[in-house]
């Protein structure tokens, strides 16, 4: 909490609830929430839920009373400049009422009902929007939520005062009574919070025998040392065949645009990296946010620190790790969206991932900060808004204080991109999602750079771009694919002795798993000074199939990847493998398998920042078609040497396992 509740003078009667304007009872925006975790009393055929409000900020998404996820039972709530009451009226179906949300800074009451017919909302008494929705609302076992969905997810930014549940649909004129301070004459009233009432860890009810609801403050960060290292399993949209999903598996290192997952720190040798994990089995595993170094002195892994719960199995919401130039470790925790919020949290000390800082809480998809020195930290990442994916950049000179994000692209339904950096240039290449195929559909291939943190951005040929690009057809075009009917993965960036960038990608027919699609080429588009020139590396079985690219200061390009079959055929990752190319990527050659007669598949190949030679990719594995383990592996240089981290540890250090090739 920002400060400790306030209180004001007025009287709680059946008659009278406010004799002068309320104080109220702040929530941070951050961690503040209250809970009643039995929610069975709130299992009510009509309702209404009633709070007077003061918003700090108007933005973004903020819970104000609500039982379940998003989309789910019912929410009261701010959200994209509007004040919604939301009802799933029947099972997986949802609508909801909206009205403008009310200005920052002014106190306003709301209230929403349900009558098994009509949602109706109501704003200072009066009735402003309602909207059809015929049917009933399951029962449930989940708790009833005031100020946010979840710990860190949706929190109010502002006051709430009177939160109110009654057991009925209340009519125009007892919801006027209530706005003006009045309880209306019923005996369905079922729970009544004010900020008289509210304590250091517990929200009384003001009705005789309701149920209190319990106060929630403080840090969302654990910084708890774990036992081992496993990673999270994640799947997404379920196909209904014998690849069961769109891709799938131990996805710890996921996605390609999330990036870097690791950087090396030559002050104390060290390789820092971070990953999605878990301490759950089956259906009840949940993200962990998890930190680590290999120190290349001593050869041995700490216990990882747990430096935060996501709430979610959504590996989409996997961190990421940047290091500034007093060796501060820096940890972007990334959101699928708008329905969870996202951090970004610092360590304490320099070089160290004992505890760490919360220093904002926000919202960013996609996410790829970067420290270029001298400037700060420059900041790619997505945004979703009401046409898509959208590409931003925001900058900040010590991690604390952001610039406004600045749109970069959003072209028919938006991007994945991916970047790197390569002296004080940026450069990033994405696809883009045509419309109307929608978002499993993304083609194209484009490429813009910066090289003065993100003042002026430009194509490869050095021609200044007009932000955002909106067209299909612009000066950032790097191929048409769209014109093959190709479908084009985002894989990585990579720059040559001449600053020139080296895009790599893996293009398909479509993106379902199976043979279907095939062939699945890795392609690469290098910029020779004059042209780009396409060039195919190899081909694998799934569109998900994800490496690293390595540009060496001997010339030498390396690709690590998963681009051999694995033991689930067709199925996200396979078999990791090492192909080099001595010619610019005229030719490549497959120089060594790193992994061989796998249980599960092994995916997402992820290069560090500054690549030491003996932690040169770290990567997870994990069954393509069911739940199952991951662990977490990371190989040298040239591939002699595959080590996996320890599942499970007695002591504070251990010593990886060398498991290949």
């Amino acid at each position: 909490m920002r400060s400790i509740f306030a209180t004001c003078v007025f009287l709680f009667s059946c008659t009278g609830l406010f004799a002068t304007e309320p104080a109220g009872v702040e929530f941070d925006g951050m961690a503040d929430y209250a809970v009643v975790e039995d929610g069975a009393l709130f299992d009510l055929d009509a309702f209404t839920l009633a709070a007077r409000v003061k918003l700090d900020k108007t933005a973004g998404a903020q819970i104000i009373l609500g039982r379940g996820q998003s989309g789910q039972l019912f929410t009261l709530y701010v959200y994209s400049d509007t004040v919604r009451m939301l009802v799933e009226y029947t099972p997986e179906k949802y609508t909801h009422a909206n009205v403008p949300v009310p200005p920052a800074g002014k106190w306003v009451h709301l209230a929403g009902s349900y009558d098994g017919q009509t949602i109706r909302l109501y704003v200072d008494g009066k009735p402003a929007a309602e909207t059809k929705a015929v049917g009933r609302i399951s029962k449930s076992d989940a708790p009833l939520m005031i100020g946010a969905v979840g710990p860190g997810s949706r929190v109010l930014d502002g006051r709430l005062d009177q939160v109110c549940v009654f057991r009925e649909a209340l009519g125009a004129d007892p919801v006027a009574q209530l706005a003006a301070g009045q309880m209306p004459k019923t005996d369905s009233l079922v729970a009544c919070w004010t900020a008289e009432s509210a304590e250091e860890k517990v929200w009384k009810n003001a009705v005789a025998g309701g149920p209190d609801a319990a106060r929630k403050t403080g840090s969302l960060l654990i910084c708890r040392k774990e036992n081992g290292y496993r990673g999270i399993w994640y799947s997404n949209q379920a196909q209904g065949d014998e690849y069961v999903f769109k891709y799938s598996g131990g996805l710890g290192t996921y996605c390609a645009k999330h990036r870097p997952f690791a950087i090396y720190a030559p002050e104390v040798n060290k390789t820092f990296f971070c990953y999605g994990g878990t301490e759950g089995e089956g259906s009840k595993r949940t993200l962990l946010h998890m930190v680590s170094y290999y120190d290349h002195k001593t050869g041995m892994v700490p216990r990882p620190t747990l430096l935060l719960d996501k709430h979610t199995d959504d590996a989409h919401d996997n961190p990421v790790i940047s290091m500034d130039d007093k060796g501060y470790i820096w940890i972007f925790s990334s959101s699928h969206g708008t329905g969870r919020p996202s951090f970004v949290s610092v360590s304490k000390e320099p070089y160290s991932i004992d505890d760490f800082e919360l220093v904002q809480i926000t919202n960013f998809s996609y996410t790829q900060p970067y420290y270029l020195k001298g400037q700060g930290f420059f900041f790619l990442h997505t945004r979703y808004g009401e046409g898509g994916r959208q590409l931003f950049q925001m900058s900040s000179p010590d991690g604390r204080t952001w610039s406004e994000g600045e749109r970069l692209a959003m072209i028919e339904k938006g991007h994945y991109q991916v970047s790197w950096p390569c002296g004080n240039k940026v450069g990033t290449a994405f696809n883009m999602h045509p419309a109307p195929e929608g978002l499993n559909w993304r083609t194209n291939l484009y490429y813009m750079e910066t090289e003065d943190f993100g003042r002026t951005w430009k194509n490869v040929q050095g021609e200044k771009l007009e932000l955002p690009l909106t067209t299909v057809d612009n000066p950032a075009l790097v191929h048409d694919f769209r014109s093959e009917k190709r479908n084009v993965y985002m894989k990585d960036v990579a720059y040559d002795a001449e600053q020139r960038p080296v895009i790599l990608v893996l293009t398909s027919g479509g993106w379902e798993s199976g043979p279907i699609h095939d062939p699945r080429t890795w392609q690469m588009a290098r910029w020779t000074g004059s042209e780009w020139e396409i060039r195919s590396v190899t081909n694998s079985d799934n569109n998900y199939d994800t490496g690293s690219l390595y540009i060496e200061e001997d010339g030498l390009w390396r690709i690590i990847g998963p681009t051999e079959p694995g033991p689930q055929r067709y199925n996200t990752g396979g078999e990791v493998a090492m192909w080099t190319s001595a010619d610019q990527g005229a030719t490549w050659k497959k120089v060594r398998q790193l992994t061989h007669d796998s249980e599960l598949n092994h995916g997402y190949c992820r290069k560090p920042i500054n690549a030491h030679p003996d932690f040169y990719a770290l990567w997870a594995d994990g069954h393509g078609r069911q739940i199952s383990e991951s662990r977490l592996y990371f190989c040298n240089r040239d591939g002699s040497k595959v080590c996996m981290l320890p599942v499970e540890m007695e002591g504070e250090f251990a010593k990886p396992v060398q498991v290949g090739p």
